[in-house]
């Protein structure tokens, strides 16, 4: 049987965030040649050929696997959701170091960086970042466009709603449940659930504002 060729890799959006994506790629032994953003870019490390904008050339992009680099979660989702509907759905970028369970549950389009650890049974949804060295111990739950940041550690049981960030090297204790849009400050220490919308920080949490949720991340 003849092994399946890849496509090569296009990429969506093309600043700091993109870099690592593109090195995971790398690493992982892809070919990232092009990329897609609002104007083409004068820094281009990777030296990568500018498409223009993905909502104009859907019918080109049709040839290359797609990643959608962009870290602001409620973008990224609008993104995802058009490709899926004009395009194809996108492959997911795994650094060849992150450690994942064979019970682990993916969806598309997941950035998992180097030195990650994803535990038994746990499920991440789609367009999620799980960035580097953040740990997802078992039975984890991250829904959809969440984004969890270097060094975070979220310990057995979690659930982290559609589209929350949780800040570099903050610690999420054990059965916690996060709701939607949810952002979780550097350094945070959640011992108990959080509501939607809501912006945590400190050490023991406390909560600093209610903020209004975006259409496509409170669906």
């Amino acid at each position: 049987m003849k092994a399946t060729l890849k496509k090569p890799i296009a990429i969506i959006g093309y600043s700091g965030h993109a870099y690592v994506i593109v090195d995971i790629f790398l690493n992982a032994g892809r070919l990232v040649t092009s990329y897609c953003d609002s104007e083409e870019k004068s820094k281009n490390p990777y030296h990568l050929q500018y498409l223009g904008s993905e909502s104009g050339i859907f019918d080109k992009l049709k040839k290359f696997d797609l990643f959608v680099c962009i870290g602001n979660n409620d973008i990224r989702g609008k993104v995802h959701l058009e490709l899926n509907k004009h395009v194809h759905d996108p492959v997911n970028a795994i650094h060849p170091s992150a450690v994942i369970s064979q019970s682990a549950r993916m969806a598309e389009g997941i950035m998992i960086a180097a030195n990650t650890t994803i535990n038994p049974l746990v499920e991440i949804g789609r367009g999620v970042i799980c960035n580097t060295s953040s740990s997802i111990d078992h039975e984890c739950v991250i829904d959809d466009f969440a984004h969890i940041a270097p060094g975070a550690v979220l310990c057995g049981n979690v659930k982290v709603g559609r589209g929350t960030f949780v800040g570099a090297n903050a610690v999420i204790r054990q059965g916690i449940s996060i709701g939607k849009n949810v952002v979780i400050g550097a350094g945070a220490v959640i011992i108990k659930d959080i509501p939607d919308n809501t912006t945590v920080v400190g050490n023991p949490q406390r909560t600093l504002a209610k903020k209004q949720s975006s259409k496509l991340l409170a669906a």
